[in-house]
């Protein structure tokens, strides 16, 4: 596999150096990219760059994902409007493990092939560095000139002329630029990819390198991925969407990609599946026929969700999806944990009621318009229970009169009422 050409149809070069598509023609080539830790999690804006990875060691080549310990304790002025919080070293090694438990999920790290992922941090080559022996070995090969120049800088002193940028952050492009140093020197990498906002930092390893050793290094930058409408891609309204199931659950997760628009669908298929190129045009073709279908957003739903979390949590999650939108049954109700059940009737019409109003029974007529007012009337939940339009956990109604206990909730707290097809109501006894 020609790496870069799969990056090319796929629609994942921004920009590179003249020079990297020779580079991994000649030779089996290391590269890296940097993750920042700030967290316990990666998100999906990072899986651009992770898939970049993947694609890397699928064509041969030797990825390396370097988690940004000690650039993690100052913050990349690029792209963002403020400083960030500065973490200590105990919640970054927590958030570096964290990470690599889920880079593990796409990168080979445990084989004996001399291509296996390696995972570093750059606290640990930089935590016993003076900063004399910093500004005297790195500092005096870039001119001030040449760091003011970079876009990320230029840009930041003039959306923020009256808080300005702390030496902090404007010697961050050394402290990235020294580290594809190390690992030009250490691991022989010759070639830093990222998204395209980090250009400024990754060129300036590149001059650093030529600067410093005479050596030639590399840069291949990805376009920032963004939504047809001009959204933020990666963004909901809970913010977010994670790649670990405590911050967005599998069913979250499903959902957000099964609801791009076709245009995203097709643009997304490529960037964050490994299909291969014969297949995704042959779903496009076959979208493109019957687009009420979603045949690409299914697809790509299935395909990241299974990669993320894993097939059974793909399965149920199409199962929940079904609760919703199809004929699914109570057995499959039964099944849902408490956080999909809320997450899958999220915005319907919720009510709380008192757990001791069901503890010695209640009439169903009673308890559905006395105690939650789901019916206006009795009259009105009488003739629809006749008709056979109420459902209560997916089980249809026969009998108004029915009693209702404790017995019949959800994870011991729901209960959940259906009027006609598509009319939901959430109970929560507490």
């Amino acid at each position: 596999m020609n790496f870069i050409e799969e990056l090319q149809w796929r629609g994942m070069i921004h920009t590179m150096m003249p020079g990297t598509e020779e580079q991994l023609a000649k030779e089996m080539t290391a590269a890296y990219v940097g993750i920042d830790p700030t967290a316990d999690s990666l998100h999906i804006g990072h899986l651009v760059s992770v898939m970049m990875l993947k694609h890397f060691q699928r064509a041969g080549h030797k990825p390396i994902a370097l988690v940004g310990g000690a650039t993690g304790m100052i913050g990349d002025p690029s792209g963002k409007s403020a400083e960030r919080n500065l973490l200590d070293e105990a919640a970054l090694r927590h958030n570096q493990n964290c990470i690599q438990n889920q880079l593990e999920k796409f990168l080979d790290f445990t084989s004996d092939a001399p291509n296996a992922a390696e995972l570093v941090n750059n606290y640990d080559w930089m935590k016993d560095y003076s900063f004399l022996d910093f500004i005297r070995d790195i500092g005096k090969h870039l001119t001030v000139n040449y760091m003011m120049a970079k876009e990320s800088v230029k840009k930041r002193l003039a959306n923020d002329s009256n808080v300005g940028m702390s030496f902090t952050e404007f010697s961050y492009q050394l402290l990235q630029g020294f580290d594809f140093l190390h690992l030009y020197q250490t691991k022989n990498c010759k070639l830093q990819m990222g998204g395209s906002d980090q250009w400024g930092n990754i060129t300036t390893g590149t001059e650093l390198i030529r600067r410093k050793t005479g050596g030639e290094a590399f840069a291949l930058v990805c376009p920032l991925i963004t939504k047809a409408d001009g959204g933020k891609f990666g963004k909901t309204e809970s913010g977010n969407v994670w790649l670990d199931r405590r911050y967005t659950s599998p069913y979250k997760f499903y959902q957000f990609w099964l609801n791009v628009s076709d245009e995203d669908a097709e643009k997304y298929i490529k960037i964050f599946t490994a299909i291969d190129k014969n297949e995704i045009e042959m779903l496009v073709t076959e979208h493109s026929q019957a687009p009420h279908l979603r045949i690409l957003q299914k697809c790509l739903a299935q395909e990241v969700t299974v990669m993320v979390h894993s097939e059974e949590d793909y399965q149920a999650a199409v199962d929940a999806s079904n609760i919703l939108f199809g004929n699914s049954t109570s057995d499959a109700l039964k099944k849902l944990d408490e956080d999909t059940l809320l997450a899958v009737f999220e915005g319907v019409p919720q009510f709380k009621v008192s757990l001791s109003d069901l503890k010695s029974g209640v009439k169903a007529i009673d308890f559905l318009t006395e105690n939650a007012a789901v019916f206006p009337s009795k009259g009105e939940m009488r003739k629809l229970v006749q008709s056979g339009g109420v459902s209560l956990n997916k089980e249809k109604l026969e009998n108004q009169d029915e009693v209702l206990t404790d017995s019949n909730l959800l994870n011991n707290k729901y209960l959940l009422v259906q009027k006609g097809k598509k009319n939901y109501y959430l109970l929560t006894v507490e």
